[in-house]
C-alpha cells in the first residue's frame, strides 16, 4: 500500500494499549510517531504532579491543553505520515484514520500497575488504580465535551473500535493495518 498524508489517531481507555500498539505501528509502516500520553507525564513529572492532578489543573488552567492540543492541531495538513496516540487526535485531525481501543477498567489497572515505565502514574493497589483510571477517563471526557465539544464517549466519531483485552499488541496493530488499508481503497474509489 502507498500511504500519502496518511495519519492514523489513536485513542481509548487508560491501560488499553494505544501506546504498545502505536509503537509496533510505527515501526510496521513507517510512521512518525506522537503521543499525548508521554506529553502529558514528562508535563506532570515537569510540574511535580501526577497525571490525575495534571488533568484536574487543566479542569482550571486551559494553557495545559492549548500546549498540548496545538502540537496535533498544527500537523493537519503537513502531508507526512503520522501514528498520534492521542485522546483528540481524531478530533484535531478530522481526515484520520480514528481508532477507538477498549478495555475493562479491571484489566486496565492490572496492565498499568504492573507497568514500571509510568512513573507518574503509580498506584498503592488495583482497586486504587481501578477508582483514579476511571476518575481521570471522567475527568478528560467531560473537560473535552466543554472545552472542545468532543464527545469522546460516542463511539460513533471513531472508524475503528476494538476490545483489547483478549488480544495481544500485535494483533491489534495487525487489525489496524489490515482495516487502514480496506479504508483507503474505500476513498480512492468513493
Amino acid at each position: 500500500m502507498n500511504y500519502k498524508n496518511c495519519k492514523i489517531s489513536i485513542t481509548g481507555d487508560l491501560g488499553s494499549g494505544k501506546s504498545a500498539v502505536s509503537k509496533i505501528l510505527t515501526a510496521h509502516l513507517g510512521f512518525e510517531y506522537l503521543s499525548t500520553g508521554k506529553i502529558q507525564r514528562a508535563m506532570a513529572e515537569r510540574l511535580g504532579m501526577t497525571t490525575l492532578e495534571l488533568n484536574r489543573h487543566a479542569d482550571v488552567n486551559p494553557k495545559i491543553d492549548e500546549e498540548i492540543d496545538s502540537v496535533f492541531i498544527n500537523l493537519r495538513d503537513d502531508g507526512k505520515n503520522y501514528i498520534l496516540d492521542s485522546r483528540l487526535a481524531w478530533h484535531f485531525v478530522p481526515n484520520s484514520f480514528k481508532i477507538y481501543l477498549q478495555v475493562a477498567p479491571e484489566i486496565a489497572a492490572e496492565r498499568i500497575f504492573k507497568d514500571d515505565s509510568r512513573n507518574s502514574e503509580q498506584y498503592e493497589s488495583q482497586k486504587e488504580a481501578i477508582l483514579k483510571i476511571l476518575a481521570r477517563k471522567q475527568s478528560e471526557n467531560e473537560r473535552f465535551l466543554e472545552t472542545y465539544n468532543a464527545d469522546c464517549a460516542n463511539m460513533d466519531n471513531f472508524d475503528l473500535i476494538i476490545d483489547t483485552a483478549d488480544k495481544t499488541p500485535q494483533e491489534v496493530a495487525d487489525l489496524i493495518v489490515e482495516k487502514l488499508n480496506h479504508f483507503i481503497l474505500q476513498k480512492q474509489m468513493a
